[in-house]
């Protein structure tokens, strides 16, 4: 009565490019993801231990977000600023350049962070909503945790040197990931090329944003530069082009200029060499089951999730997808019944398995139409 049935969907080649599998790039440690998909295009190391330096102030910045999307911070809610902010301002440091007593809104203090890179912006953020900055600090390195950045830890909010300072960049990579999916409205704001501060007892201070890649024509818009002399030159960045993200985070780039060249090589490198093959959209019908004594004969499937995979694109041919179940399905049959599974095959290897599920209800017949239905199956085969 029941049988097998497997649908293959083939995925033609579209383009055929010389993989450059030999790709070196300058840098003590990088990693190239691909955003939708979540795999890893290239990696250097992407574990080892770096000092984060001004790449901590994503997270400095998604510590707001969080609070202002559960309702707990508003954009005009308004910081003083303690001397240990204002200090930062006077050191040499990158800064926003607010003074002591100033009350500057919490809007003012993010685009000072993102744009200025101001280190004075990040202590009086982090002052205000945590109280210090050590506490602040220890509610950055909790939300490091709950996202798996598992080699991290923060001692302050602007990345300002410290050996207890630490992260990877596959955990800065993690960290941008969760900031451009949860926050996309705020992470526009990396994108912001200048900011001007009305400053308190001077002239309006216009600042530029340090990420050289926004200013080069390939679609760049984010994230974070860093520097610390004895990490060298850091940097987080993302790009989009024909709806398709990339996220490059690479660290120990020797100087200023290699770092731009660097990471405008491995964005180039995923886009030039890797498809992005959309294989499921969440809670969309892929196809219809037999249903075996239900009042309906039929009962739509889908997977209740996006699914992507980044392909080579001299490999595009070996991608398929197999719908897979025992059928046909008896009823009755719940909404949200698992009644087979949705597997991605990649060159004869299963890459991914997902649960395939009904779409709706559907009830059984009653008890003379089973009857009818049995007598027909046995005399003639007819489901």
């Amino acid at each position: 009565m029941f049988k097998l049935i497997y649908f293959y969907f083939l995925f033609t080649l579209l383009f055929i490019s010389k993989s450059h599998s030999n790709l070196e790039i300058k840098a003590r440690t990088a990693i190239l993801q691909d955003f939708l998909s979540g795999e890893i295009l290239y990696q250097k190391e992407p574990d080892r231990s770096i000092y984060p330096a001004s790449m901590t102030k994503i997270m400095t910045s998604i510590m707001a977000f969080d609070l202002i999307k559960s309702g707990d911070l508003s954009l005009d809610d308004k910081f003083i600023v303690s001397e240990k902010a204002w200090r930062l301002s006077t050191a040499g440091y990158s800064s926003m350049f607010i003074m002591v007593g100033d009350e500057v809104s919490v809007e003012n203090l993010l685009y000072g962070i993102i744009t200025a890179s101001g280190n004075d912006a990040c202590v009086a953020l982090a002052e205000g909503i945590a109280g210090t900055e050590e506490e602040f600090a220890i509610l950055m390195t909790s939300k490091a945790k709950e996202l798996g950045m598992e080699n991290t830890n923060f001692t302050n909010s602007s990345g300002i040197n410290d050996p207890d300072n630490y992260s990877t960049v596959r955990d800065i990579m993690i960290m941008s990931r969760y900031l451009i999916q949860k926050h996309p409205e705020f992470y526009e704001w990396f994108a912001i090329k200048e900011f001007t501060w009305d400053r308190t007892g001077g002239d309006p201070i216009t600042q530029g944003n340090r990420n050289p890649l926004l200013y080069k024509n390939m679609g760049v818009d984010g994230i974070k530069t860093g520097y610390l002399a004895v990490e060298k030159y850091s940097l987080a960045s993302s790009l989009e082009r024909n709806g398709r993200r990339l996220i490059a985070v690479g660290s120990g780039f020797e100087t200023k200029n290699s770092r731009s060249r660097e990471s405008s090589k491995l964005l180039t490198y995923g886009l030039t060499n890797f498809d992005l093959v959309e294989i499921n959209r969440s809670n969309k019908s892929i196809d219809k089951v037999d249903v075996w004594l239900g009042k309906e004969s039929q009962v739509e499937v889908y997977v209740n999730e996006d699914i992507y995979k980044t392909i080579k694109k001299a490999k595009k041919r070996l991608l398929k997808v197999v719908l897979k179940y025992s059928g046909p399905i008896e009823a009755p049959i719940e909404k949200d019944d698992i009644i087979g599974t949705f597997r991605v095959v990649y060159d004869e290897e299963l890459v991914g398995e997902y649960d395939l599920l009904a779409a709706k209800k559907i009830d059984k017949v009653n008890i003379f139409t089973r009857l009818i239905k049995s007598l027909n199956y046995l005399i003639w085969g007819d489901v």
